[in-house]
């Protein structure tokens, strides 16, 4: 037989500081065992006293529910096999104390772009990651605007065209609202304006061309025969004629290959294109100073160099080279009178990643220039060998890329007599005989009329004699351009 004690209230009397329960007592709905106390609902009491040590091999099967914010004061040696699960998004902003030092051997490896305060590398450089000389368009020895077909303003860059009406081709100036001088502080494009053309013909074109000398390609660092290697193109452009364009690089060194693609431009809006290219166990690059990599961009081609569906579709990847290596153009840039297509910003570096632009001094951006065309500006000395027979020399501020051609640019050159500074005589044509090499110029002139210098000579008098040309102007040029 069972017995039980019901009660309403318990209350403490004096000299009594608490209540054992050494057997099962029911007070209401609520049951208390030995020392237990189990309640279906809430125990509220004044105060518990004990410490947590008495909650130790808690089963987490009875902790359910949320439990309330703790304070990370109370997680000290907290071991780390007891953090199990995925933890929540912690701030950064609490973190302190942790080194930030990369150690001796540790590398970061990202296929982005890391941005730092300063870079301070113990091997290899930072410079000269950009293979293309003159990308900023600052350099233009030959002058600042051509209509000729190929060379004639900014220097590395030519403007080849078959049209009605010759286009224009400049440097320009790069608006400082524009994007690259936002994005990279480039302030000179190369500008090409479209003539009147009356139409648009099969064989019409016009394009710009960069061509690469095949060492410094072969040499850059470039796998260019592994598909996991790669090299990146990136340029400005802007036109004022909204269509799709397109560009292609050629390698013609063993069997020609080429990498095509088309991009679009809005009206009026500079934007940057980006090409990431693969290497090609199919491609050749010769160890030498030929051509490679050469780059194309067209504003128009004739359906004489493009077809519907030419090899490739325009989607990338290295093809065999066909004549008709493009697909269709539109013809609306050709046939807007006036319509212009600005570049700058070209950069080609080795990896997936086009980095910000690479700014060279002018100084030694056209030392670069020199080797492919120098015009020279200033006084050429030289000996009189005969009263008809001016003997001149030059020595090249740097080696030139081969043998170069050399021009008379300026027509109206005078002669003085260093001996006798009232004697001078000038002419517009001269007569050239002599050897040029890749490292300077040693020539005889004569006057085209058979006249002679101005002077006399005997055969014991020689007559050193100099000319001064004006400020701007170029007296003679060497070409050696790929």
């Amino acid at each position: 037989m069972t017995s039980k004690i019901v009660v309403n209230n318990i209350e403490s009397d004096s000299g009594i500081s608490s209540v054992t329960f050494t057997s099962d007592i029911e007070l209401g709905t609520k049951n208390l065992k030995g020392h237990n106390l189990e309640s279906t609902g809430i125990v509220t009491a004044v105060s518990f006293t004990g410490s947590g040590a008495d909650l130790t091999n808690l089963p987490a099967a009875n902790l359910t529910g949320t439990l309330p914010a703790i304070s990370g004061a109370n997680l000290t040696n907290l071991p780390a096999a007891n953090l199990t699960g995925t933890l929540p998004a912690i701030s950064g902003a609490n973190l302190t104390g942790i080194n930030t030092a990369f150690g001796s051997g540790t590398s970061v490896n990202t296929s982005g772009i890391i941005t730092a305060t300063a870079f301070v590398p113990t091997e290899g450089q930072l410079s000269h990651r950009n293979l293309i000389i003159n990308g900023a368009m600052n350099v233009a020895q030959r002058g600042v605007t051509s209509t000729a077909t190929g060379f004639g303003s900014v220097d590395r860059f030519a403007v080849y065209h078959s049209t009605d009406d010759a286009p224009t081709h400049s440097q320009s100036d790069v608006g400082l609202s524009d994007l690259p001088f936002t994005e990279q502080g480039i302030t000179k494009c190369l500008k090409v304006t479209n003539g009147n053309q009356s139409s648009a013909s099969n064989a019409e074109y016009v394009e710009i061309s960069y061509k690469c000398e095949a060492q410094d390609i072969r040499n850059s660092g470039w796998n260019y025969q592994s598909s996991s290697s790669f090299i990146t193109l990136s340029y400005y452009v802007r036109s004022s004629v909204a269509q799709t364009y397109t560009a292609w690089i050629t390698n013609r060194d063993g069997t020609r290959k080429n990498f095509v693609w088309s991009y679009a431009l809005s009206a009026n809006t500079w934007t940057k294109i980006t090409k990431v290219i693969p290497g090609d166990s199919g491609l050749t690059i010769n160890n030498d100073n030929g051509a490679a990599f050469e780059l194309w961009l067209q504003m128009y081609y004739g359906t004489n160099y493009t077809q519907a569906s030419p090899p490739g579709n325009n989607t990338g990847g290295w093809v065999n080279h066909d004549n008709q290596t493009v697909v269709d153009n539109t013809t609306t840039w050709y046939l807007t009178n006036d319509a212009t297509f600005e570049l700058t910003g070209v950069q080609l570096e080795v990896g997936t990643v086009s980095t910000p632009f690479e700014h060279k001094s002018y100084q030694d951006e056209i030392m670069r220039c020199y080797r492919y065309y120098y015009a020279h500006k200033g006084m050429l000395w030289g000996i009189t060998s005969a009263g008809d027979h001016l003997d001149l020399n030059i020595t090249f501020p740097v080696p030139m890329r081969a043998t170069p051609s050399r021009t008379q640019v300026d027509t109206s050159l005078l002669f003085k007599n260093r001996l006798n500074q009232e004697n001078s005589t000038s002419a517009t044509t001269y007569s050239y005989s002599g050897v040029v090499s890749p490292t300077g110029d040693f020539w005889v002139a004569r006057p085209g009329s058979g006249d002679a210098w101005g002077v006399s000579y005997t055969s014991s008098d020689t007559h050193a004699v100099y000319y001064h040309v004006h400020e701007g102007t170029t007296s003679y040029a060497w070409s050696a351009e790929l």
